[in-house]
């Protein structure tokens, strides 16, 4: 699913709200979880999961076209967990 199709499902399920409203609403969203994981805070949605930040150590990477050793600098990357009840969801939907 895309982001658009996320849209377009919240506008069609919800009476009231149009498409450009629940557009608003995803990328408001979108936006505030990546403002908290950027500063370094914990996102956790019950029932759905949770959104966390991960240390990747520096290392010596090798450029595939020409082998030559590439220094990768440390950096944060965003993880998330899901919830025991999307778990749960997503098995007896499997």
């Amino acid at each position: 699913m895309t982001k658009s199709e996320l849209v377009e499902m919240i506008a069609e399920q919800q009476q009231g709200i149009t498409r450009r409203e629940a557009e608003v609403v995803v990328n408001t969203i979108f936006s505030v979880i990546g403002d908290a994981l950027a500063a370094g805070d914990h996102v956790e949605l019950r029932g759905f999961g949770s959104f966390t930040t991960k240390a990747r150590q520096a290392r010596t990477g090798r450029n595939p076209k020409t082998g030559e050793a590439v220094e990768v600098p440390a950096k944060a990357v965003p993880h998330f967990k899901p919830g025991k009840e999307l778990r749960e969801r997503v098995d007896q939907a499997g």
